[in-house]
């Protein structure tokens, strides 16, 4: 007699693998959003450049700066500077400035959006330290810097003629791999 023929039994594969399936899913899920959140702009993620943007429009854009700190990171962070007026396709390079004040070395990451979400799309980043992590001793301050752009490619976008004002904001996380490991910096 085949086992499946048991009306239990059949239930109980079938479940198992509808579980096994859950699990995959939901691994896959932030790889997958992540993905569709970079090529898209979707919830203020920006885009990554390989160069400038090659032409200057008259249209002026105000960037404002913000910085924050996730639960349990204890970093100051803020913006060297409140804010830049620039054109777009014009190159911007601002400075954000992290400093440990704990009595440990501790690596971070920093996250990012742009706000309003709908120009997300359209703002380019070119360089960032958002790119890779960044560890300070204890004490240390250091000043990051970020170099972007407005795509020009927004003023064919009608959505976005209201426009004038992107706020970039970062949040710097502790990563996991820093907060397990003994400091080896000297007191």
């Amino acid at each position: 007699m085949n086992p499946l023929d048991n009306k239990n039994a059949r239930v109980a594969v079938f479940a198992g693998i509808a579980s096994v399936a859950m699990v995959g899913a939901a691994f896959a899920a932030v790889p997958l959003y992540s993905l569709f959140c970079q090529v898209t702009g979707y919830g203020g993620t920006t885009q990554i450049a390989l160069g400038e943007a090659g032409q200057v429009l008259d249209r002026e854009v105000t960037v404002l700066f913000d910085a924050n700190t996730g639960r349990g990171i204890p970093w100051q962070f803020e913006p060297v500077q409140r804010s830049i007026t620039l054109h777009v396709g014009e190159s911007g390079l601002a400075y954000y400035r992290a400093t440990n004040t704990s009595d440990r070395r501790i690596t971070g990451v920093a996250s990012y959006n742009v706000a309003p979400y709908k120009v997300a799309s359209y703002f380019s980043k070119i360089e960032c330290f958002c790119f890779t992590e960044q560890t300070l001793d204890p004490g240390q301050t250091m000043d990051m810097p970020v170099l972007f752009f407005v795509d020009p490619l927004i003023v064919e976008d009608a959505y976005l003629d209201d426009v004038h004002t992107i706020t970039l904001s970062y949040t710097f996380f502790e990563t996991d791999e820093a907060a397990s490991s003994p400091s080896d910096a000297a007191p």
